[in-house]
C-alpha cells in the first residue's frame, strides 16, 4: 500500500534500472544499503568514463597544447553541470574543485575572517568536517556557539536560537547542513535567508543530501556549498567542490598560495598575486581524469526527474520505518530504536537505528554489523563522525560522559569508552540509507538481518 501511494507521476521503471545499470549487485548477492557513504556508479557511466579515458587524451590542463585543452573543456563541461544541479547562477556564483566536500569547507574554514567580534555558529548536527571548523575560529579567538536539537534530532526553534546566538555574539559564519548524515533530518532551508538578513554568511554542507537534494541557490541563495560527486553518483570518487558567490570568494583570505593559484610570487622580493575566481582556491594540478566523469555522471543523474527518484527513496524508507518499528520479541518488548523522525516529513532516505535485546538493552552495533557482512547486507554502525547528533541521540549530554573524555585521552578506544560510561548508555548506532538501485527485497533482507540479530 505505501509503495502504490506514493507512486511518482513522472515514473521511472526503477526495476529495469536496477536491471541494466546495477545487476552486478544480484550477481554479488548484496543488499546495498550504505548510500550516505557512497553512491554506486551505473553501469553506462563506468563504460562512457572507460570509453573516454581509451579513446581521448588529456593533459595537464596548465598548458596550452590539444591534451591540455580536452583536459581544460572537461573541467568547465564539469562546472557548468555542477552549477546547473545546484541551479545557480554562473554570474553570481563559481565553481572550485576539491579532493572531497571536507577540503571544501576547509577551504572556507581556513581562509575565512574570524576575529573576536566575527564568530562561528554550528548546529549540533554536523559532520565532524564542519566541526572542525571550530579549530579556526578558536585559534582567531572568535565565539562559537551551536544550536542545540529536540528529540526528533531537529533544530530545535532554529530561527530562534540562531537570532539568539547573533544578539549574543554578533555575525559570522553559520554551518549546517542540508540532510543529517546521521538521521536523515532534512533541515530548513530558509535559515540561509534568515541568516543573511541577520548579517551573517552561511555555508550548507550538501554532501549527505544525496542525488535528489534538490538545493536551488537560486531560491536559498548561501554563500558556500560543500558536495563530493562519489556521495551523487558514485564516480568520480576524490572529487568535491566548494560551490560559492563570486562576492563571498572575495572576501576570504588564503593562508597560503602554490602552484596553480597565483598570478605571480617574487622570491626575492617575498610577493605574490593570487589569481581571482576558483582559480585562486584550486591548489596544484587539479583531478583532470576523474574531473572528465562528472558531466556524465550529471547526465546519468538526469534521466531520473528529481520528483520520482525522490517518491522511490521516501517509499523504501517509508517501508522500513514501519516494519521496524512493529518488530518485537517473544516477550514483547520492541526489536529496534529509531532515531530521529518516525515518518517522512521533513526527512530523506537515511535512517539510524539500534536493535535491542529482549531485555531493553542495546545490542553493541558491531556485533550487527558483523551478522549483516555474513548476511550480505551493506549497512554502517558507529557515530557517523556526527558527534552532536549522536549525543543528542544516546542522550550523551545528560551521561555526564565528560569524565571518560578526560580519562581516556589520549588512549581512547569504542571498548574503553563503552567500558567507563557503563552498561546502560548506548555507545554508536547502525545507519541505513537507501537510493536510486534500492529495492523492496534490499529492505526486506535488512529487516530479516534485524530479525535475526533478536533471535
Amino acid at each position: 500500500m505505501l509503495a502504490r501511494a506514493m507512486q511518482p507521476t513522472d515514473a521511472i521503471d526503477f526495476a529495469a534500472l536496477r536491471a541494466s545499470e546495477f545487476a552486478r549487485l544480484d550477481t554479488a548477492g548484496i543488499a546495498y544499503l550504505d548510500y550516505a557513504a557512497s553512491a554506486l556508479y551505473g553501469a553506462s557511466q563506468a563504460r562512457a568514463h572507460g570509453d573516454r579515458l581509451a579513446h581521448g587524451i588529456f593533459g595537464n590542463p596548465h598548458s596550452e597544447h590539444l591534451a591540455s585543452r580536452h583536459s581544460a573543456a572537461a573541467q568547465a563541461a564539469a562546472r557548468a553541470a555542477t552549477l546547473a544541479f545546484f541551479d545557480a547562477d554562473p554570474d553570481i556564483h563559481d565553481v572550485c574543485f576539491t579532493a572531497n566536500a571536507t577540503a571544501a569547507i576547509k577551504l572556507v574554514a581556513e581562509s575565512y575572517r574570524f576575529s573576536l567580534r566575527r564568530g562561528l555558529i554550528l548546529s549540533a548536527d554536523n559532520h565532524n568536517s564542519v566541526n572542525g571548523i571550530g579549530e579556526f575560529a578558536r585559534r582567531a579567538q572568535a565565539p562559537v556557539s551551536v544550536l542545540p536539537l529536540d528529540t526528533e534530532l531537529r533544530l530545535d526553534r532554529g530561527s530562534a536560537s540562531l537570532r539568539a546566538s547573533v544578539e549574543r555574539q554578533g555575525e559570522g559564519l553559520f554551518a549546517f547542513p542540508q540532510q543529517s548524515n546521521f538521521s536523515g533530518v532534512l533541515h530548513d532551508l530558509s535559515l540561509i535567508e534568515e541568516a543573511r538578513a541577520l548579517g551573517c554568511d552561511v555555508l550548507v554542507d550538501a554532501a549527505a543530501a544525496g542525488p535528489c537534494g534538490g538545493l536551488s541557490l537560486r531560491e536559498h541563495s548561501a554563500d558556500f556549498v560543500a558536495c563530493s560527486f562519489y556521495k551523487l553518483f558514485g564516480l568520480p570518487t576524490g572529487v568535491g567542490a566548494l560551490i560559492a558567490k563570486k562576492s563571498a570568494l572575495a572576501r576570504l583570505r588564503r593562508p597560503w598560495f602554490s602552484g596553480g593559484t597565483v598570478e605571480f610570487v617574487s622570491v626575492a622580493h617575498g610577493r605574490h598575486c593570487l589569481k581571482t575566481g576558483h582559480e585562486a582556491f584550486e591548489d596544484g594540478t587539479p583531478n583532470f581524469l576523474d574531473l572528465a566523469a562528472i558531466e556524465s555522471g550529471f547526465a546519468f543523474l538526469a534521466r531520473m526527474p528529481r520528483t520520482g527518484l525522490r517518491a522511490h527513496i521516501q517509499s523504501h524508507t517509508q517501508h522500513f520505518l514501519t516494519l521496524a518499528a512493529t518488530l518485537r520479541h517473544r516477550n514483547g518488548a520492541p526489536l529496534v530504536r529509531l532515531y530521529g523522525p518516525r515518518d517522512m516529513e521533513q526527512r530523506g532516505g537515511i535512517v539510524a537505528f539500534n536493535v535491542l535485546r529482549n531485555d531493553g538493552c542495546v545490542l553493541p552495533y558491531e556485533r550487527v554489523e558483523w551478522l549483516a557482512r555474513e548476511h550480505g547486507v551493506a549497512i554502517r554502525g558507529g557515530c557517523f563522525c556526527n558527534p552532536g547528533a549522536a549525543e543528542k541521540a544516546f542522550g550523551f549530554d545528560a551521561l555526564g560522559v565528560e569524565r571518560c573524555f578526560d580519562k581516556l585521552e589520549g588512549s581512547f578506544s569504542i571498548e574503553a569508552f563503552r567500558s567507563c560510561v557503563g552498561p546502560a548508555a548506548t555507545v554508536g548506532a547502525l545507519r541505513l540509507s537507501v537510493s536510486t538501485p534500492t529495492t523492496h527485497n534490499d529492505i526486506e533482507r535488512a529487516v530479516a538481518l534485524i530479525v535475526a540479530c533478536g533471535e
